[in-house]
């Protein structure tokens, strides 16, 4: 509460002041008052300038400073005192004293900014203004650097335990708060902020520089936020006093978004007293918290100058355009569904379903991969089996199976046929929709029978025959749901594999419903044998071997046929027959369906949303479906040069080198479960679990990678401004944590190159085991002699304690970690081949050590069975192809293929041969 003095009382003390000098001159006799007359006064007046007059008003001027220089004291005096407890005395000088101090305030300001040195034009915002670091509290005093121009430091996580968030600039050392002289800075004056009445909660991580990077689009004005919102008391008892910190839980009022421009003040005017805020900077910088610059606008001036540096990202943005033109995750992003790039929209239980199917084509690829020793090493992953417009959809679909990396076994969704959801959010199934069947129609039918088609083929697609469903549509149905250039066949148009077609195409809707006709005629006698009334009473008998599986019969609308498709839905629950109409059918529940997928129905119906994919997004599926089936394949045996072919070298990034005696401050480990270890020990407590994984993305990347390409690795299914936040807190933390356990706070570890605007491990503080694996790799690969071989794959060996990154569920490991498995298994045969000639036993080993590590590599197992032939072991040939029989079964529900077949039967004697011939 401000208090005003009165008048009289600041008169009488500025008498006192004023006279005290004179009455100490009295009183030592220095100064006499006699009776002056009027002509002593003339003749004073008139008299020439002597010594005494000058004397006197040197006296008298000496008076007037005393009497400034105590009134400015008193004044500091009570700012500061009032400011402690509360209470604002405001002390007014009289006029004319202050006409007098405002001259010479003003006079000395202008005479400090003409003398201040040439340079200190050029100087940045980042020396005047730095944007939050990563500690709000005094460090240790530390050499000066220039700071990195790094657009994940102005983002900083919480200072506090979980109530306190750095929000401004901080102080840095506390001899640099002291002994720091003043930098003229041009920032610091800043218009009063319009209010635009928007209120924002803090949470933990919020700073100042991010609400006004979020809220206002630019994060440099953070001061306008501060200013609108000082001294407001909050919910908790404090108030916003410290631009460094603010609490959780606070609401602070946002400015207007359009920015004011600043007038030119008529004078310069010395700072508030009790302002905490960052006005002057600092001499020095704490290496362990660089800031990162951004720009001020610099006064003209006819002389060149240091041009100011861009902001983090405006420099971030422009290197991420020019060679990322594009993010890789800007689909939205919701909890019920996703968008393709392709303009569609599936549910998530969609999105699931082709994750599954893309788990089960990666086993299946697996089971071919060849062990080639000559083609060098690299942390580049091979290509991905999913096409790249369904990369987005596969990487939430794992995330929402919950798959991680290391996963050896096919995933299994729990809703069949999802095709979309309902006014709640909850995926809904083809199967289980009220009613005899669905007619769609409107702007969105046509794409939503393509992904009503994508669902149900890619239902049960690692289960058994009888729970994976049977399409019957027609030739130019299909013709319309699939690009121009996609031959209109089915799933297996050669008859190979093992479970038969499912998506049966016939020449017209009449053969179309006749086929269903049949199958209904088929059901109904199979549930008349068994006295059952549905399809699935029969399907969970164990008595019989027959489970037909759902049937869906995909077909345009025609009058002459309404009445047999009617008859056919009638049994829909009863047989598990779903029609499926595209267009109106008056006997068919009907949706209209718009170009997004929104639903409209004169009828309550539970489809609110139904998916939607393109006629090119429909084709990658059916391909994928195509290559994951099981069916006889010929194979190939490894030491056939003619059959296997040359193998595709993928583009190579290179690795870093470690030396042979690493003096690295950080050990990383990313093969197995991903940690860190310095001389202290492992690191157990701070780092967080992002963290952990941008460690494991920049090993895998040791060129680097942008913010964009971290944040689409790693928050696929997240809001781009939220993922961006996070991925900036993972490095704020992973760079403290590690600092903090090594003990050396002027090392980043997690360095920025604003010329590429990419994060990457700094190879001089962090070594990491994968890249001593591939480094032993190579160097067998170039080594022509056994012993360096066999030393060096042992060592590569050694360091492979797992899958990358194993036990996390980031979809974006997946691919790598099935290509170091690759590395591995080679370097596991290339042992083998040198241990055989000597011992046959300890190849033998390496090779299940292998097997052990990708259960369907049949190479491997071809490799076994040959040592075990050539040792006369024909048992052990026996129970090795059993072993491959069982696990192919189990994974992938596959057998072996003819080429391990024929090397298995190689290794048997002629007469046990021709017995197993004829049995």
């Amino acid at each position: 509460m401000a208090r005003q003095v009165p008048a009289a009382a600041v008169h009488t003390v500025t008498a006192l002041l004023a006279l005290a000098p004179p009455a100490l001159l009295y009183q030592i006799g220095w100064l006499t008052v006699s009776e002056l007359s009027t002509d002593q006064l003339r003749a004073w007046a008139h008299q020439p300038l002597n010594a005494d007059f000058i004397a006197v008003l040197g006296c008298a001027g000496a008076e007037a400073l005393w009497v400034l220089l105590v009134a400015a004291v008193t004044d500091h005096a009570l700012q500061y005192l009032a400011a402690r407890l509360q209470w604002h005395c405001t002390l007014h000088l009289p006029g004319p004293l202050q006409a007098l101090a405002a001259a010479l305030l003003g006079t000395t300001a202008v005479t400090t900014a003409g003398a201040l040195p040439a340079a200190a034009h050029d100087h940045t915002a980042a020396d005047a203004d730095p944007p939050p670091a990563d500690r709000a509290t005094p460090t240790r005093d530390a050499p000066a650097q220039p700071p990195p121009a790094d657009p994940s430091l102005p983002r900083q996580g919480p200072t506090t335990a979980s109530t306190t968030a750095s929000a401004a600039p901080p102080p840095t050392t506390e001899s640099a708060r002291h002994a720091s002289p003043p930098v003229l800075n041009r920032t610091s004056a800043h218009p009063p902020p319009h209010v635009s009445g928007e209120k924002v909660r803090v949470v933990a991580g919020d700073t100042l520089w991010e609400l006004a990077a979020e809220h206002l689009g630019d994060a440099t004005r953070w001061r306008e936020i501060y200013t609108l919102n000082r001294g407001q008391h909050q919910a908790n008892g404090y108030a916003l006093t410290n631009p460094d910190t603010i609490h959780v839980g606070w609401k602070l009022t946002i400015p207007s978004h359009q920015a004011t421009s600043a007038p030119a003040p008529p004078r310069p005017e010395p700072p508030a007293a009790g302002d905490s805020g960052p006005a002057a900077p600092e001499a020095k910088t704490t290496p362990s918290a660089p800031s990162a610059p951004h720009t001020s606008p610099a006064p003209q001036r006819s002389t060149p100058h240091t041009p100011a540096l861009s902001t983090p990202a405006e420099t971030t943005g422009a290197t991420t355009s020019a060679s990322h033109p594009e993010r890789p995750h800007t689909q939205p992003y919701d909890e019920t569904g996703i968008v393709l790039p392709a303009r569609g929209w599936i549910s998530i239980g969609l999105a699931a379903a082709i994750a599954a199917v893309a788990t089960l084509l990666r086993l299946q690829r697996r089971r071919h991969v060849q062990l080639t020793f000559t083609t060098p090493a690299s942390t580049t992953p091979r290509s991905a089996p999913v096409p790249p417009p369904l990369a987005h959809a596969d990487a939430i679909g794992r995330r929402h199976l919950g798959l991680t990396s290391n996963d050896q076994q096919p995933a299994h969704p729990t809703m069949p046929a999802p095709i979309g959801v309902d006014g709640h959010g909850t995926e809904v199934s083809l199967f289980r929709l009220p009613g005899h069947g669905l007619a769609i129609r409107g702007d969105g039918a046509v794409p939503a029978a393509r992904a009503i088609l994508a669902a149900v083929l890619t239902t049960g697609a690692a289960e058994t025959a009888s729970t994976r469903p049977v399409v019957v549509t027609t030739a130019d149905l299909l013709g319309q749901l699939l690009p121009a250039d996609v031959p209109v066949v089915g799933l297996d148009p050669e008859g190979t594999t093992y479970d038969g077609e499912r998506l049966v195409v016939l020449a017209d809707t009449d053969a179309a419903v006749a086929h269903a006709e049949e199958e209904m005629t088929s059901r109904r006698r199979l549930l008349d044998t068994f006295d059952t009334t549905t399809i699935a009473d029969v399907n969970a008998r164990s008595d019989h071997a027959e489970t037909p599986p759902p049937y869906v019969l995909l077909i345009e609308p025609a009058t002459r046929h309404a009445g047999r498709v009617q008859a056919i839905a009638t049994h829909r629950i009863a047989l598990d027959l779903h029609p499926i109409v595209l267009g109106p059918h008056d006997g068919l529940p009907t949706v209209e369906i718009t170009r997004d997928g929104t639903t409209r129905s004169d009828r309550p119906h539970s489809l609110h949303r139904v998916s939607t994919l393109s006629a090119g997004d429909l084709a990658a599926v059916l391909a994928m479906l195509t290559d994951a089936q099981a069916r006889p394949e010929p194979g190939v045996e490894f030491d056939d040069p003619a059959a296997a072919g040359t193998p595709s070298v993928p583009t190579v990034e290179p690795c870093p080198v470690p030396p042979e005696s690493p003096a690295a401050l950080v050990h990383l480990r990313v093969l197995g479960p991903v940690t860190v270890t310095t001389a202290a020990g492992p690191v157990t407590t701070g780092m967080r679990s992002g963290s952990y994984m941008v460690l494991a993305v920049l090993a895998a990347h040791p060129a680097g990678r942008t913010l964009h390409q971290l944040t689409a690795d790693l928050h696929p299914d997240v809001d781009p401004a939220s993922a961006v936040k996070r991925v900036r807190t993972d490095i704020t933390t992973a760079r403290r944590v590690l600092r903090t356990a090594s003990g050396h706070e002027e090392h980043m570890f997690i360095v920025f190159d604003p010329a590429t605007g990419r994060y990457h491990l700094d190879p001089q503080t962090v070594t990491v085991d994968l890249w001593h694996m591939l480094t032993a790799i190579n160097h067998a690969t170039t080594s022509d002699n056994d012993e360096e071989v066999l030393a060096a794959l042992r060592r590569a060996t050694d360091l492979y304690a797992g899958d990358f990154a194993e036990g996390h569920d980031h979809p974006w490991a997946v691919d790598y970690a099935t290509s170091y498995r690759h590395q591995i298994l080679t370097a596991y045969a290339r042992i083998a081949e040198i241990l055989e000639p000597d011992h046959p036993d300890r190849a033998v080993a390496a090779l299940e050590r292998a097997t052990d590590l990708d259960p369907v590599n049949e190479e491997l197992y071809q490799r076994i069975m040959r040592i075990h032939g050539r040792q006369q072991r024909p048992d052990a040939v026996r129970r090795t192809l059993r072993r491959l029989e069982e696990r192919l079964a189990d994974l992938v529900d596959a057998e072996p293929s003819q080429a391990t077949r024929r090397v298995a039967e190689r290794q048997f004697p002629p007469a046990a041969s021709r017995a197993g011939r004829a049995s």
